[in-house]
Parts: C-alpha cells; structure tokens; sequence
C-alpha cells in the first residue's frame, strides 16, 4: 500500500471527518503533490548535518527522510550488524516501545519507516504539517534518530525474527541466486556479503555490537536530513536542528575501498528442487556521480530496462518463448554497483536461454546503438521523468541521494537535458568501455538436467 493511501487509512479510522479532511483524502489520492522542478536549498546543522529542502506547499504535508553513511559495507566480519542496528531503532526509544511508538504516530495521522542496504540506513516521516499532528510526529522520529533503547528482550526477539528469514532464504532460488550473484561479483569487497547476514554472523551478535554500530555511524557528521513539505526555510531549519541536536557530532565514515574488476568469467551452479532455474549474469558496474552514469542508464534501456520492448525481451520471450520475463540493470551505489542481467526458464532451457542472453549482449556491444533506437529511448525515458517526481515522497527520497551521494542540486532539473544531450558516439563508447562479456559471472539456481 503506497503513503498516500497508508494516510488516507489512519485518517478515516480515528473519524476525522471534517471537510477539510475529506478533500485532503480526494486530493491526496487523486492528484499530483509536487512540481516538475523541485527548487533545492542546502545547508549544515550546528553539530554537522548536511540539510537538503524543497518547500511544497501546495498539500497540508511533510516529508521527512534522515540517511546515514551506515549501510551494510560497513560490517567488516559482523554481516548483518548495520540491517539490525536499524531495525531496532522502532522497537524501543526515548522509553517508548514499538506499539507505543505505532500509536502516537497513528494517533496524529503519520506513519514512518525504516531500513538499510548496502549503502546507508534510514529513518523517514511523513506527517500533516499542522503543528498540532508535526510536532508530536517529530518528537517520536527525534527519539528513534536520537535515543534508541536497543532492548535486550527487543534484540533477542528481533534477531530470532532474522534468522527465521534468512532460514527461508534458503528455499528461495531467487533469494539463493542474488546472494550468490552478489558474492561472486564483490568477493572481499563490503557489498559482497547479503544486507541482512548470514546464520552464522546473525547468531554471534549481541546488543554491544549494536551499540557500538550506532555509537560510530549515527553520528551528525555521517547524517543527511531531507525535507520536502508545506513549511518554510525557518520551520525546515527548526526541524533539522531538533532532528539533529540528539546526536552526537562524531566524524563522517571513511571512504569504503573501490570494487574490483573481474579478471576472468566464473560460472557457479546451485542445486534447487525446482521446475525452473533462475539465471544471473553480470559484472560490476557504475556509481552514484559516474560521469557515463546517463550513457550507461540509455544504453541498458535499450538492452533490457525498458520492458517488453527492449532487446532481451525480443529475443529471449517474442522470438523463443523462453521465458515471461527477462530483463539488465544497473544497480549504481557509492562504489560501483551491479549490472546485471537476469531471468528464469524451464530446467531444460538453460543453457540456450544463456546463450540467447549472451548473443544479444554481444551483437549489441558489436553493432551499438542504433539512431532510430537512440531517439525512441530518449522520448520514452525523459516522457516517463515527471512521474518519478509526481509525489513529494518520491521527492525526499531523491533530495536524500543527492545529499548522500553528493550529487549537483541541479540533478532533477537537468536530468531531460542530460539525457536529450547525449550522441550516439558517447552512449555506444561508454556501454563498450564498461562491459566486458569475457569477465562476467553467471549464476544458475535450479534443477540441472541430465545430458541425453
């Protein structure tokens, strides 16, 4: 269920059912909350949180949205420390469980989340921006951020919880393939190991670790603090300060080391019980910040990021029905990413569909794109931009990455731009720059066939 109708839910059940209400449900639902060009301000709290903030006002809303440089990259041996550590920041702060938490947010009409990935971990809010519902939502997200219990009873139970998940990991092949996707491509680099752990590295953990996780890295000087809603720059400075007077200063976390390119192709077979098998194929690929990161983004969509019209989708699924679905992306971070290509077919299918995959790979690294191909993707991509930014929630959370990654702030305004500049000559050099074919890992999870 998406943050609108979350909103529109809490509102209905605590009977508010004034006008005014009703036509911010209508609205809510029924129309766009945010500019094409969200203007961008930036500054720096007193203790060293960078601050990013676009004011909407066209909703009664705020969102809120506070990163750390805290993501899984930083679990050295502890896998799994920096996915707990956050998890607990809702489960007990500031003396509060986490129902008493779930009920102060619920009883003013707000609702917040949290996670981590391989990069950072995060907090968000969103609330009415009447002070009567902000200011009791603030002071619960200002205990999460500032004041975690890290409960032993929480913890125990909160872990246990984990390692059930990752124990029916285990009878997922796509959950099995991505691991394996990721170890092969990161070897001994942080982003290798999966965000939530291992059995073996979950069950070591104690709440000391956790502690400590956070005592490091959610720290003022490691935080971003984004802001998109119906408040000035006075409020957003108000409520960046409160957000962040909590915390301790600390220091920003080290720069994590580079990834390194693979220097031969490996293959990697996991037995599964399965009528279909699941097929990875990739490399590392780009980050946050590349300069070929538009390049780059083109060219996939034209190999296999724009659905069923792209080049994968047409030799793998129209051609010969090998699979319903095949697809490659980038999956960019502060370091380089993935590119992947991925899909699933039938046991007996594999190694054409393979093939199939790679053929296409190659032919389109040897003929490049097209300009025909070029023009249809730059319609589609910079066409489909404005509903990435149709909502203030998806506005704080790019507002968060370009903080995060240091991105321009004119990210968002000139992303068409960029994309619309680009020639054939930078999008075909680029893609053949960065993919290597012969150096690629593939990874299979299902039930190998006999050969006859």
């Amino acid at each position: 269920m998406n943050p609108e109708m979350n909103l529109a839910r809490n509102l209905m059940s605590h009977s508010r059912t004034s006008w005014q209400l009703l036509v911010l449900l209508l609205v809510l639902l029924f129309s766009g909350l945010a500019t094409a060009s969200p203007k961008i301000q930036h500054w720096t709290t007193l203790n060293g949180a960078r601050v990013y903030f676009a004011p909407a006002a066209q909703l009664p809303m705020v969102d809120v949205r506070i990163q750390f440089d805290a993501g899984s990259a930083r679990d050295r041996d502890k896998a799994g420390l920096a996915s707990l550590t956050n998890h607990l920041l809702s489960h007990g702060a500031g003396g509060l469980s986490a129902d008493e938490i779930a009920v102060r947010l619920e009883g003013v009409g707000a609702n917040s989340n949290n996670g981590a990935n391989r990069d950072m971990g995060w907090l968000s809010l969103r609330s009415l921006s009447d002070p009567a519902q902000l200011k009791p939502a603030l002071q619960v997200l200002e205990k999460m951020v500032s004041r975690p219990d890290f409960n032993k009873v929480d913890f125990d139970r909160e872990k246990q919880r984990v390692l059930v998940s990752l124990r029916q990991d285990e009878q997922s092949p796509s959950r099995l393939a991505i691991k394996a996707f990721y170890n092969g491509v990161f070897r001994e680099h942080g982003y290798a190991t999966p965000v939530t752990g291992t059995l073996k590295t979950v069950e070591a953990l104690t709440v000391a670790d956790l502690k400590a996780f956070y005592q490091q890295y959610y720290v003022a000087r490691n935080a971003v603090i984004a802001l998109v809603g119906d408040i000035d720059r006075k409020q957003a400075e108000r409520i960046a300060e409160q957000l962040s007077a909590g915390l301790m200063q600390g220091k920003a976390a080290p720069e994590l080391p580079p990834v390194t390119e693979l220097g031969s192709a490996k293959t990697r077979h996991i037995e599964f019980p399965s009528t279909q098998t699941h097929i990875r194929i990739g490399q590392p690929g780009m980050y946050r910040g590349d300069p070929d990161y538009f390049a780059l983004y083109l060219a996939n969509h034209v190999l296999g990021g724009s659905g069923l019209v792209s080049l994968l989708a047409e030799e793998v699924r129209e051609k010969r029905g090998l699979a319903y679905s095949v697809y490659s992306y980038f999956a960019p971070l502060r370091r380089k990413g993935t590119f992947m290509l991925g899909m699933q077919t039938r046991n007996d299918q594999v190694e054409q569909s393979i093939q199939v995959m790679r053929d296409t790979l190659n032919k389109y690294l040897k003929d490049g794109i097209s300009a025909e191909q070029l023009e249809t993707a730059k319609k589609s991509i910079t066409g489909g931009f404005p509903l990435r930014i149709d909502s203030n929630s998806k506005i704080v959370e790019y507002l968060a990455m370009i903080g995060f990654y240091h991105l321009p702030l004119d990210y968002l305004d000139r992303f068409n731009e960029r994309i619309n500049a680009l020639t054939l000559a930078q999008v075909r050099d680029a893609f053949r720059h960065r993919i290597k074919p012969d150096n690629m890992i593939t990874v299979t999870v299902g039930q190998r066939q006999a050969k006859p």
